[in-house]
């Protein structure tokens, strides 16, 4: 199979994976993750590509309160989360004919291995914080008291690059929701 008929396959089959969510939501955000990629680094490697639309792969098969509501619950969630996202996508790499390199390379990805020290990490990770300031944190902030929201805020801006902040600081946020990151990030609106 050729190169392209290849990554098309593999995007065709994670978004017909994503799509038997129940709530619908796991196809919107892998096209959200495609479109921020797309913005961000128009020219990506292809891996870098396939990571992005499967970053979240049948994440509803795993439900967070399957784990205790505590920090540590949350955090072996999201481990057990990644291991399973990047399963989900080597099979589906697999099928479409993908070489053990590719895979292992977006599986690291999935895995959030090197951030920081790895540029393709780096930009996945700008683009995860970048849809959910965007697209989920409004929502999130409602529910959650301020001391709670500063803290992820930091968290989340400190795993950014300045690329990936500039690009935070341009999103059309309500006033609440920009108020908060400004005061999380130690930023100061300019006028």
């Amino acid at each position: 199979m050729e190169q392209a008929a290849r990554f098309n396959a593999a995007m065709q089959q994670f978004d017909e994976a994503n799509a038997q969510d129940p709530s619908g939501e796991a196809l919107r955000y892998a096209k959200r993750m495609s479109e921020w990629l797309v913005q961000l680094a128009p020219d990506a490697s292809e891996p870098l590509r396939l990571a992005a639309r499967s970053q979240h792969l049948c994440r509803w098969s795993i439900p967070r309160d399957s784990y205790p509501m505590t920090r540590a619950g949350y955090h072996r969630w999201r481990s057990a989360a990644a291991e399973f996202h990047a399963q989900k996508a080597g099979e589906i790499l697999r099928d479409v004919g993908y070489e053990p390199a590719v895979i292992q390379r977006v599986q690291s990805l999935l895995r959030k291995e090197n951030l920081k020290s790895d540029a393709d990490m780096q930009m996945l990770e700008d683009v995860i914080c970048l849809v959910f300031l965007e697209n989920y944190f409004s929502d999130f902030a409602q529910r959650h008291d301020e001391a709670k929201l500063l803290t992820i805020l930091r968290r989340t801006w400190a795993k950014m690059s300045p690329r990936g902040q500039a690009a935070a600081m341009a999103l059309p946020l309500s006033h609440p929701d920009r108020e908060l990151i400004l005061k999380a990030s130690g930023e100061t609106e300019s006028t």
